[in-house]
């Protein structure tokens, strides 16, 4: 399934956050915790559609900013 640039940082983005909330919000973090969902994205660990293993089911958040 190929997905445009803009669906793919939305995706990133929003595993990007749940990583980082469950970290606690630290600011040192946040780059990590993207770094982590685009190695997750590019791996297939983690792709449009499908939800991602463990994620939260009832996470209501707003995107990281990158």
């Amino acid at each position: 399934m190929v997905i445009s640039q803009e669906e793919r940082i939305a995706h990133i983005a929003k595993r990007a956050r749940e990583l980082w909330e469950r970290e606690g919000l630290m600011p040192d973090r946040e780059k990590a915790c993207w770094d982590k969902a685009v190695e997750e994205f590019e791996s297939g660990k983690l792709t449009a559609g499908r939800k991602q293993a463990g994620a939260d089911a009832a996470n209501h958040t707003t995107d990281a900013k990158h």
